[in-house]
Protein backbone atom coordinates (compact mmCIF):
# COMPACT_ATOMS: atom_id res chain seq x y z
CA UNK A 1 0.00 0.00 0.00
CA UNK A 2 1.36 3.41 -1.00
CA UNK A 3 1.94 6.10 1.60
CA UNK A 4 -0.45 9.09 1.46
CA UNK A 5 1.57 12.23 0.74
CA UNK A 6 0.25 15.76 0.47
CA UNK A 7 2.33 18.19 -1.58
CA UNK A 8 1.46 21.83 -0.85
CA UNK A 9 2.82 25.20 -1.96
CA UNK A 10 1.69 28.72 -2.68
CA UNK A 11 1.42 29.78 -6.29
CA UNK A 12 4.38 31.10 -8.29
CA UNK A 13 7.97 30.15 -7.50
CA UNK A 14 7.03 27.99 -4.51
CA UNK A 15 4.72 25.87 -6.67
CA UNK A 16 7.34 25.75 -9.42
CA UNK A 17 9.82 24.34 -6.89
CA UNK A 18 7.27 21.82 -5.64
CA UNK A 19 6.55 20.63 -9.17
CA UNK A 20 10.24 19.75 -9.53
CA UNK A 21 9.33 16.80 -7.31
CA UNK A 22 6.65 15.48 -9.70
CA UNK A 23 8.81 12.46 -10.60
CA UNK A 24 8.10 11.28 -7.05
CA UNK A 25 4.31 11.66 -7.22
CA UNK A 26 3.51 8.26 -8.69
CA UNK A 27 5.46 6.51 -5.92
CA UNK A 28 2.79 7.69 -3.49
CA UNK A 29 -0.95 8.08 -3.06
CA UNK A 30 -0.46 11.79 -3.55
CA UNK A 31 -2.51 14.96 -3.52
CA UNK A 32 -1.45 18.51 -4.47
CA UNK A 33 -2.76 21.72 -2.92
CA UNK A 34 -2.00 25.21 -4.17
CA UNK A 35 -3.77 28.52 -4.62
CA UNK A 36 -6.47 28.97 -7.23
CA UNK A 37 -5.19 31.27 -9.97
CA UNK A 38 -5.76 31.36 -13.72
CA UNK A 39 -2.26 29.95 -14.25
CA UNK A 40 -2.90 27.03 -11.88
CA UNK A 41 -6.26 25.95 -13.27
CA UNK A 42 -4.48 24.02 -16.04
CA UNK A 43 -3.13 21.68 -13.35
CA UNK A 44 -6.69 20.38 -12.89
CA UNK A 45 -6.55 18.89 -16.41
CA UNK A 46 -3.41 16.90 -15.61
CA UNK A 47 -3.97 16.00 -11.96
CA UNK A 48 -7.80 15.88 -11.97
CA UNK A 49 -8.95 14.64 -8.56
CA UNK A 50 -5.45 14.77 -7.11
CA UNK A 51 -5.39 18.57 -6.82
CA UNK A 52 -7.26 21.01 -4.62
CA UNK A 53 -7.15 24.77 -4.44
CA UNK A 54 -7.08 27.31 -1.66
CA UNK A 55 -8.03 30.97 -1.99
CA UNK A 56 -5.30 33.07 -3.55
CA UNK A 57 -3.88 35.57 -1.09
CA UNK A 58 -1.21 38.18 -1.49
CA UNK A 59 0.19 40.32 1.28
CA UNK A 60 1.41 43.16 -0.95
CA UNK A 61 -0.48 46.41 -1.19
CA UNK A 62 -2.68 48.08 1.41
CA UNK A 63 -5.96 46.50 0.27
CA UNK A 64 -4.44 43.01 0.33
CA UNK A 65 -2.97 43.59 3.79
CA UNK A 66 -6.46 44.38 5.08
CA UNK A 67 -8.10 41.39 3.39
CA UNK A 68 -5.29 38.87 3.86
CA UNK A 69 -6.03 37.93 7.51
CA UNK A 70 -9.57 36.92 6.52
CA UNK A 71 -8.32 34.87 3.58
CA UNK A 72 -5.77 33.22 5.87
CA UNK A 73 -8.48 32.26 8.37
CA UNK A 74 -10.69 30.88 5.61
CA UNK A 75 -7.77 28.97 4.05
CA UNK A 76 -6.96 27.51 7.47
CA UNK A 77 -10.53 26.22 7.75
CA UNK A 78 -10.42 24.83 4.19
CA UNK A 79 -7.04 23.25 4.96
CA UNK A 80 -8.51 21.52 8.00
CA UNK A 81 -11.31 19.98 5.94
CA UNK A 82 -8.90 18.97 3.16
CA UNK A 83 -6.65 17.36 5.77
CA UNK A 84 -9.58 15.32 7.09
CA UNK A 85 -10.48 14.27 3.53
CA UNK A 86 -6.94 13.34 2.44
CA UNK A 87 -5.53 12.10 5.77
CA UNK A 88 -1.89 12.43 4.66
CA UNK A 89 0.81 10.50 6.43
CA UNK A 90 3.34 13.01 5.13
CA UNK A 91 3.11 16.66 4.12
CA UNK A 92 5.80 18.01 1.80
CA UNK A 93 5.97 21.76 1.28
CA UNK A 94 8.15 24.35 -0.37
CA UNK A 95 6.22 27.19 1.33
CA UNK A 96 4.93 29.83 1.64
CA UNK A 97 1.96 31.25 3.52
CA UNK A 98 -0.59 28.85 2.03
CA UNK A 99 1.29 25.87 3.44
CA UNK A 100 1.86 27.12 6.97
CA UNK A 101 -1.60 26.28 8.36
CA UNK A 102 -1.64 22.87 6.68
CA UNK A 103 1.79 22.00 8.11
CA UNK A 104 0.63 22.98 11.60
CA UNK A 105 -2.64 21.05 11.27
CA UNK A 106 -0.73 18.03 10.01
CA UNK A 107 1.78 18.24 12.83
CA UNK A 108 -0.96 18.43 15.45
CA UNK A 109 -2.84 15.51 13.91
CA UNK A 110 0.11 13.19 13.42
CA UNK A 111 1.46 13.72 9.90
CA UNK A 112 5.20 13.87 9.30
CA UNK A 113 6.20 17.32 8.02
CA UNK A 114 8.89 17.74 5.37
CA UNK A 115 9.58 21.38 4.60
CA UNK A 116 11.94 22.54 1.86
CA UNK A 117 13.03 26.14 2.43
CA UNK A 118 12.70 28.17 -0.73
CA UNK A 119 15.56 28.40 -3.20
CA UNK A 120 14.99 32.18 -3.24
CA UNK A 121 16.42 32.49 0.27
CA UNK A 122 20.16 31.98 0.51
CA UNK A 123 20.86 34.40 3.37
CA UNK A 124 17.60 34.94 5.26
CA UNK A 125 14.76 32.88 6.70
CA UNK A 126 11.31 32.90 5.14
CA UNK A 127 8.42 33.69 7.49
CA UNK A 128 6.80 30.30 6.99
CA UNK A 129 10.12 28.48 7.16
CA UNK A 130 11.04 30.08 10.47
CA UNK A 131 7.73 28.89 11.97
CA UNK A 132 7.63 25.39 10.47
CA UNK A 133 11.31 24.80 11.37
CA UNK A 134 10.27 24.54 15.02
CA UNK A 135 8.19 21.41 14.46
CA UNK A 136 9.13 19.93 11.08
CA UNK A 137 10.26 16.31 11.09
CA UNK A 138 12.64 17.08 8.23
CA UNK A 139 13.65 20.60 7.28
CA UNK A 140 15.68 20.88 4.09
CA UNK A 141 17.63 23.90 2.89
CA UNK A 142 18.80 24.36 -0.69
CA UNK A 143 21.80 26.54 0.15
CA UNK A 144 24.59 25.35 2.41
CA UNK A 145 24.83 28.89 3.85
CA UNK A 146 21.30 28.45 5.29
CA UNK A 147 22.61 25.88 7.77
CA UNK A 148 23.90 28.83 9.80
CA UNK A 149 20.30 30.04 10.21
CA UNK A 150 18.76 26.58 10.52
CA UNK A 151 21.44 24.49 12.29
CA UNK A 152 19.24 21.39 12.63
CA UNK A 153 18.29 21.45 8.94
CA UNK A 154 19.48 19.06 6.25
CA UNK A 155 21.32 20.47 3.27
CA UNK A 156 19.68 18.92 0.23
CA UNK A 157 21.00 21.07 -2.60
CA UNK A 158 18.89 22.64 -5.30
CA UNK A 159 15.71 20.92 -6.46
CA UNK A 160 15.87 22.64 -9.85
Amino acid sequence: MKKRVLFIASTGGHLEELMQLKKMFDKYDYHIITEKTKANLKLKEKYNKRISYLIYGSYTGLANKLIYPFKLMLNTLISFFLFLKIRPQYIVSTGAHTSGPMCLIGHLLGSKIIFIETFANSESKSKTGSIVYKFADLFIVQWESMLELYPEATYGGWIF
